[in-house]
């Protein structure tokens, strides 16, 4: 299924893509946050591996220039969605990545029925945390000592959540 943004097309990943998904992720700016992206586990997610986990290839003018992912808790009680990204440095701040969440999200709630998505960046990447919030996500926490940097320090993270009528419209981006 190809999902179509204002700017960006969201598509399944394949394994044509693991190339450039791990030359976009080797760059410093975005291993930071996104380390550990190798041919195999690129290569893992492109087949569906078996972790419930949903890659597709974030496409710009025709050009790879990141990936978006979500993954689904199925249980009736506690039923909702997450999603997680990157773009490549390249394609930091253009408005793409809220453009790639918006139409994720949309998907997430109109296609596949969420009332609830989360998603859960490190506490200081606020690049981030700006682009979820345009979409209408909203701090819920701190999860302290969330995840492990590459200087092998704990750091937090930020739960944010977003119900399905707070997602914004295209327009007010």
């Amino acid at each position: 299924m190809k999902l179509q943004g204002d700017r960006v097309l969201l598509r399944p990943l394949a394994e044509s893509d693991v190339a450039r998904i791990v030359e976009l992720g080797a760059d410093p700016e975005v291993e930071r946050w996104w380390r550990g992206l190798t041919p195999e586990h690129v290569r893992a997610k492109a087949r569906g591996g078996d972790d419930g986990v949903v890659a597709f290839a974030i496409v710009v003018d025709d050009e790879v220039a990141g990936m978006i992912q979500h993954y689904e808790e199925t249980d009736e009680e506690f039923r909702h969605a997450g999603i997680d990204l990157f773009l490549g440095a390249p394609y930091h701040g253009r408005g793409l990545g809220t453009d790639a969440v918006h139409t994720m999200a949309r998907h997430l709630i109109d296609d596949l029925g969420h009332h609830r998505l989360v998603i859960d960046p490190a506490a200081h990447n606020e690049r981030a945390i700006r682009c979820y919030e345009k979409v209408g996500f909203r701090r819920v926490g701190i999860l302290r000592r969330y995840w492990l940097d590459g200087d092998g320090v704990w750091r937090d993270g930020l739960l944010l959540d977003l119900l399905a009528g707070e997602l914004t419209d295209r327009d007010a981006k």
